[in-house]
Parts: C-alpha cells; sequence; structure tokens
C-alpha cells in the first residue's frame, strides 16, 4: 500500500487543498493511504513513503494532483518517485 503524507497549513486553510487531493487520489488509486495533518505556516508538503515529492515552502505553489497521482502509481509499482509539477499559487503568501 502506497502512503501520501501531507503537511498543511492550518492558518492558511489549506485543509481544504489536502481533502481535495485525498479525494482525487482515492478516486483515481483505490486503497492509497493519505493522511493530512496541521503543520508549519505556509506549508503544503507532499510525502509518497517518506519521500518528499512537493514542497510549497520551497515552490511557492500547489501539487498538480495528475503528477501525485503518476507517483503514487510510480511508488505502487516499486519504481522510485519524482518531483511533481506545480500549480501556482491563490493565496496565503509567506512574509
Amino acid at each position: 500500500m502506497v502512503k501520501v503524507d501531507v503537511e498543511y497549513c492550518g492558518r492558511c486553510n489549506f485543509e481544504w487543498h489536502c481533502k481535495m487531493l485525498s479525494a482525487f487520489l482515492q478516486e483515481k488509486q483505490p486503497g492509497t493511504e493519505v493522511t493530512c495533518h496541521v503543520g508549519r505556516q505556509g506549508s503544503f508538503e507532499v510525502k509518497i513513503n517518506e519521500d518528499l515529492v512537493h514542497s510549497k515552502i520551497q515552490t511557492l505553489a500547489f501539487p498538480d494532483h495528475q503528477s501525485v497521482l503518476e507517483n503514487v502509481q510510480k511508488a505502487e509499482k516499486g519504481l522510485p518517485v519524482d518531483k511533481v509539477k506545480e500549480q501556482p499559487i491563490e493565496n496565503c503568501i509567506i512574509m
């Protein structure tokens, strides 16, 4: 089973982004275990089986859901994962 761990900023109200990603992955790749938890300010960090594949803190963008799915599918096959593609940020800028 592939595990996806998402750390998100609660202050920035990024929980819904995590819920959307989780629903997308559950629909497209049933059985994927997705955990969402509150973390650092401005964060939306995505790990697949402990490998960091996306960092909003570094990129200032959210991950592309399709790109996360492709990496989940790679991990399920035992292949190495890559950094995911990004979507532009819509709100909450770190100052």
